[in-house]
């Protein structure tokens, strides 16, 4: 599920100009507890905006509204 969100984040970076950093929370740790049932987590702005899957139509509203 990771690779099909980054793929989608990626396509749509080619569209919409934003920065994009990638975290791998590992398998242990303080991240890893946080999210380890919601993964993949994309947060935008700072703020979780998807969880399991990314919606390419939704992230580019969002992505369109803080540009």
């Amino acid at each position: 599920m990771c690779a099909t969100a980054k793929a989608t984040i990626l396509a749509l970076r080619r569209e919409v100009p934003f920065d994009f950093r990638e975290i791998d929370i590992g398998w242990s740790g303080e991240l890893y507890e946080e999210h380890k049932h919601d993964i993949p987590v994309v947060e935008v702005d700072g703020k979780r905006a998807f969880k399991y899957r990314v919606d390419p139509d939704a992230l580019r509203r969002l992505l369109r509204l803080l540009a």
